[in-house]
Formats: C-alpha cells, sequence, structure tokens
C-alpha cells in the first residue's frame, strides 16, 4: 500500500485529491495539511512514500517545504502539485528536490499512475511541464551549461554512461541492460554520483546532465 500525504490551503482541492487516490485500492492518504510547516510535521510523523505538496501555501510555501523534507524526511518522495506549469516554478522545484510535478486538471488515472511511479522511486513530470522545461534549457544561459559540465568533469566514464540513460528516464532496470551491466552496479554508480555531485535524487542528476548538454 502507497502511503500519502496531500498537503493544499484549499479544503477542497484536498478532498477531491483524496477521493481520486483512495479510488486506486493500493494508494492509502494517511494525512492532509493545509500549510507548509503542517506538511512537514505530517511528513516527520508519518514517513509517507510520497508527499504532494501545493506550490502557493501559507506558513512555509511548498519549494522551500520541498527542501525540508528532502534534507529531513529522505526516505518520502516528494511531488508538486499545482496549477501552473511555468519554468521557473518547476525548475526551483526540482532543484529543491521534488522528483515530480503534476498539474491540478492531470487526467485521473494518469495522475494515480504518476503517483504509483513516484513511489516507485521514478521521477514525473506531466507533459505540459516537460515541454516548459526543455523550452527553458533551448534558452539557457551558456553559464549554466560551462557549469554543469565543470561538475560532470567529476564523474568517471562508466558514470557518464549510466548518467545519459538515466536523464532519459530509464529505471535501473532498463539502464542495466543498456549499459550491459548489473542493477546492483547500477545503484552504485548512480550512489557515487549523487554523493559526487551533492545531489538529493536522480531527477536532479538528469537536470545536470541537461543543463550540460549541448544545444
Amino acid at each position: 500500500m502507497i502511503s500519502v500525504v496531500v498537503a493544499d490551503d484549499e479544503q477542497l482541492i484536498r478532498a477531491g485529491v483524496r477521493g481520486l487516490l483512495e479510488t486506486a485500492g493500493d494508494i492509502k492518504v494517511v494525512a492532509e495539511a493545509g500549510s507548509g510547516s503542517e506538511a512537514l510535521r505530517l511528513a516527520h510523523r508519518h514517513q509517507p512514500d510520497v508527499l504532494l505538496l501545493d506550490i502557493h501555501m501559507p506558513d512555509g510555501d511548498g519549494l522551500a517545504t520541498a527542501e525540508l523534507v528532502g534534507r529531513h524526511v529522505p526516505t518520502t518522495a516528494v511531488a508538486m502539485l499545482t496549477a501552473f506549469s511555468h519554468d521557473r516554478y518547476v525548475l526551483r522545484a526540482l532543484h529543491a528536490g521534488a522528483v515530480g510535478f503534476l498539474l491540478k486538471d492531470t487526467e485521473p488515472r494518469v495522475f494515480l499512475d504518476a503517483v504509483r511511479a513516484i513511489a516507485a522511486g521514478k521521477g514525473y513530470l506531466s507533459p505540459q511541464v516537460t515541454c516548459a522545461v526543455l523550452a527553458r534549457f533551448r534558452d539557457r544561459d551558456p553559464r549554466r551549461a560551462e557549469r554543469a559540465q565543470a561538475r560532470l568533469a567529476l564523474l568517471t566514464a562508466r558514470e557518464r554512461e549510466v548518467l545519459q540513460p538515466l536523464a532519459q528516464g530509464q529505471s535501473n532496470a532498463e539502464i542495466a541492460r543498456t549499459c550491459r551491466m548489473g542493477e546492483g552496479s547500477v545503484k552504485a554508480h548512480i550512489s557515487r554520483m549523487l554523493v559526487k555531485l551533492e545531489c538529493a535524487n536522480r531527477v536532479q542528476l538528469a537536470l545536470i546532465a541537461y543543463e550540460a548538454a549541448e544545444s
């Protein structure tokens, strides 16, 4: 059973999300929060698999809360739940440690599959959000690419080989097949990359890979 905490300052939104999630059969909403500080407190208490966070909330917005949860409750995967797909929110959320970004108008079946993917350790971005991110990288600051390339220089050739399919969204098993290595070796390479690049999760690793890519 996947445990979820839903954080949104609008009670009607929380009720709607809870109602949808609990139709799935394999997802249980263990708590609801109406503010950032309450979401952090409930994440500490319940240690949920997934924390769904609205961006705009009182007493600690979703972006600040995502960073705090990543620091203090690292076993909980954070996904932003919002009506906005602007790239400035997306990139800030991903750099803050979020591994998912779901729009509130996401089709129900897709929403449930996304929560399952996030709980399983995979990142998920709504299609509109992906477009916003890609547009940002097309117009990115060259200095950002240079900084990212300098960070990737810390990796071994084998680690960079693993990073490429990871940035394409492949699972550990898929990366193992792509790189012709054991899944345990893939996990070890990813763990080392997280330490070397000071990343909280694999989504942040993928961001560095995108930033470093040539236009």
